[in-house]
């Protein structure tokens, strides 16, 4: 099945220049890239995207790093994409990650794991549009 799914690429490898060893594998993954952009967010707006967290331990944590830099946010199209992606990014802590996945190559700890993925066809449809707009969500 087509679906879409966002892929963040976080503040970490923005700065350790990875953004084109990452999106190279989108491609060599034939994932379509249909948006990117480059943006940093600010507090208010992490916690929002993070707000399915709100109350977790680790919220502050993650609403600091993931606005303490510029990210870019990519619109991934393709066949069952939502787990492609997951299974390409590998386990949050990259120590766990599979040999070969993107978080085990390039991640340094379990908060500086350099991507995002949604997670679910829900997940999906919620920060689609929060970085690209209502519109540019796909029914399929």
């Amino acid at each position: 099945m087509i679906e879409q799914t966002l892929a963040m690429i976080k503040p970490d490898a923005v700065s350790k220049n990875l953004i084109g060893e990452i999106l190279k594998r989108y491609e060599a993954a034939k994932f379509k890239i249909v948006h990117l952009q480059m943006l940093h967010l600010s507090k208010n707006e992490a916690e929002a995207f993070y707000d399915v967290h709100q109350g977790r331990p680790f919220f502050e944590s993650l609403v600091s790093f993931i606005s303490s830099g510029p990210v870019v946010a990519v619109l991934l199209e393709g066949e069952d994409v939502i787990m492609r992606h997951r299974a390409m990014m590998g386990a949050t802590d990259p120590k766990q990650a599979a040999p070969g996945t993107i978080r085990a190559d390039l991640g340094s700890s379990i908060e500086e794991n350099v991507v995002h993925g949604s997670d679910s066809t829900e997940a999906a449809e919620f920060e689609i549009p929060f970085f690209f707009g209502q519109e540019s969500v796909t029914r399929r």
